[in-house]
């Protein structure tokens, strides 16, 4: 009994050590390093700049928005309408980009209030509008750039640094983008 005892705290040790050794970091300068070039060149990919124009042109209200937020965390796995937006023309590009890296673990496009437009993974929630991944990307309009600390990431399972660049129509910001990079999987 007392070897079992002594594996389940050595155990735990070592967990809660790793979380500890990754949670709250900042960015590698490699993450950095890619936020800059390569990925804020995605937010000027056609094929994103068109989905998230399209969105925009709904003109969707925050109450329609937020109610939506609501029924998308009360259902769990998949339901069709985010079944929908994975595999729109969008989620379909989100997808090739995501593949062609190992370390881009997840990808999600915003509007220009912060509800999904695509995404490769379920987000948590349908509307962003109101988290620093939006709200530094987007800047009212004027676009960012959002580089979170290393986290645990429920969805994907991996330590995760989330960085958010704007989408452009030409020079006008229209929404933004979130990438999730494994650094685990970046070299």
């Amino acid at each position: 009994m007392q070897k079992k005892s002594a594996l389940v705290v050595l155990s735990l040790v070592l967990v809660f050590g790793y979380t500890l050794s990754h949670a709250g970091e900042k960015a590698p300068q490699k993450v950095v390093d890619l936020a800059g070039s390569t990925l804020v060149r995605m937010g000027t990919d056609p094929v994103i700049v068109s989905a998230v124009k399209a969105e925009n042109a709904k003109g969707k209200t925050l109450d329609q928005i937020k109610e939506m937020d609501a029924k998308w965390q009360a259902t769990p796995g998949i339901a069709d309408y985010m079944k929908a937006i994975m595999d729109s023309e969008c989620g379909k590009q989100l997808r090739k980009i995501q593949a062609a890296q190992p370390y881009y673990a997840e990808i999600f496009v915003m509007d220009n209030q912060g509800a999904n437009v695509a995404m490769t993974d379920k987000t948590s929630d349908y509307w962003q509008g109101d988290e620093d991944k939006f709200t530094e990307s987007y800047k009212g309009g004027a676009g960012g750039l959002h580089i979170s600390e290393v986290k645990f990431d429920d969805s994907t399972q991996a330590y995760l640094v989330q960085v958010s660049v704007p989408v452009k129509d030409g020079d006008k910001v229209i929404g933004a983008m979130t990438v999730g990079i494994n650094v685990d999987k970046l070299q």
